[in-house]
C-alpha cells in the first residue's frame, strides 16, 4: 500500500497537477470570502476554479500529462469546491439541503470507493457522467448566485438544475460502481491466469 501511495505521489510536478492543486487552495479562499459576506467575490473565486478545472484537462491530455494523481485528485479538488459551495449556499439558505444529502452521500461513497480500489492498485477515474454532472452543478451554483432575480422572475433555475445535477451524479455513481467491479474482475481472472495472488491480498 504504501509503494502505491509512494507511486501515486510520483512525478506530480507538473501544469495540469499544479492547476489541480491551486483548485484545491481556492476551497478555504471561497470560504472565506463567501463568509465575509462578498459574493461576488466568492462567485469569482468560484468560477476561477471551474476555469482551472477546464485547463487542466485540456492541458493534461494535448501535454500527454496525465498521471494517476490527476486521475485521483483532479475530481477530488472539483467535488471539494462543489460541496463546499452548495454547503455555502445550503446555509444561506439557497438550496435544499435534501438535495446536499443526497450529494454528500454519494461522494462519501465513491471516495471510500476510491480508496479501496487504490489498496487493489487501481485507479478509476471520472466516467462520463460524473463530468456533466460536474458541469451542470457549476451551472446551478453560478445561478444560485443570482437566486433572488431569478426567484423574482418566477423561474428558480439554480435549483432546477441543481436537481438535474442530482440526478446525472446518482447516474455516475452507479457507474463508478460498475466500472470498479469489472476492472476487479478482470484483474481477479488475470491473476488466476499467472498464478499470482489477488490484487490487494
Amino acid at each position: 500500500m504504501k509503494d502505491r501511495i509512494r507511486k501515486l505521489f510520483t512525478g506530480i510536478w507538473n501544469i495540469p497537477n499544479v492547476l489541480t492543486i491551486i483548485r484545491l487552495i481556492l476551497v478555504p479562499v471561497f470560504v472565506a470570502v463567501f463568509r465575509a459576506g462578498h459574493p461576488r467575490i466568492a462567485l469569482g473565486v468560484f468560477c476561477l476554479a471551474s476555469l482551472t478545472d477546464m485547463a487542466d484537462g485540456i492541458l493534461a491530455r494535448k501535454l500527454n500529462q496525465i498521471t494517476d494523481f490527476g486521475k485521483l485528485f483532479d475530481p477530488l479538488a472539483d467535488k471539494l469546491m462543489v460541496l463546499t459551495a452548495l454547503f455555502c449556499q445550503g446555509t444561506a439558505g439557497v438550496f435544499p439541503w435534501e438535495a446536499i444529502g443526497i450529494v454528500l452521500f454519494k461522494e462519501l461513497f465513491m471516495m471510500v470507493g476510491s480508496v479501496y480500489m487504490l489498496g487493489k492498485g487501481v485507479v478509476v477515474s471520472a466516467n462520463y457522467f460524473g463530468k456533466v454532472a460536474t458541469v451542470c452543478f457549476i451551472i446551478s451554483l453560478i445561478l444560485s448566485f443570482f437566486h433572488r432575480e431569478l426567484a423574482e422572475w418566477g423561474r428558480p433555475l439554480d435549483q432546477y438544475m441543481l436537481w438535474i445535477s442530482v440526478g446525472l451524479s446518482i447516474q455516475a455513481m452507479l457507474a463508478y460502481v460498475a466500472q470498479s467491479w469489472k476492472k476487479i474482475r478482470s484483474m481477479k481472472d488475470e491473476s488466476r491466469k499467472t498464478g499470482q495472488a489477488d490484487p490487494g491480498d
